[in-house]
C-alpha cells in the first residue's frame, strides 16, 4: 500500500490562503460605500397665507366702547 506524499499540503494550503485573501481584498476594494450625511441647511420658505395679505382690525376687549 502506497503512502500518501503530505509533503506539498503546506504550499498548497499556504498559497490558496493568499490567493483568496488577494481576491477578497480586490472584492472589497472595488465597492463603493455610500457617502455619510451632511448636515442640511434648515432655511424655511415663507408662505404668504390669504388672511396677511388682508388688513384686518382687531378689537380688544377693554378698547371696545362702554355701554
Amino acid at each position: 500500500m502506497p503512502q500518501l506524499d503530505t509533503s506539498t499540503w503546506f504550499t498548497t494550503i499556504v498559497s490558496s490562503l493568499i490567493t483568496l485573501f488577494v481576491l477578497f481584498q480586490l472584492k472589497i476594494s472595488s465597492q463603493t460605500f455610500p457617502l455619510p450625511p451632511s448636515p442640511k441647511s434648515l432655511t424655511t420658505m415663507k408662505v404668504k397665507n390669504p388672511w396677511e395679505l388682508k388688513w384686518t382690525k382687531i378689537y380688544l376687549p377693554h378698547s371696545l366702547p362702554q355701554q
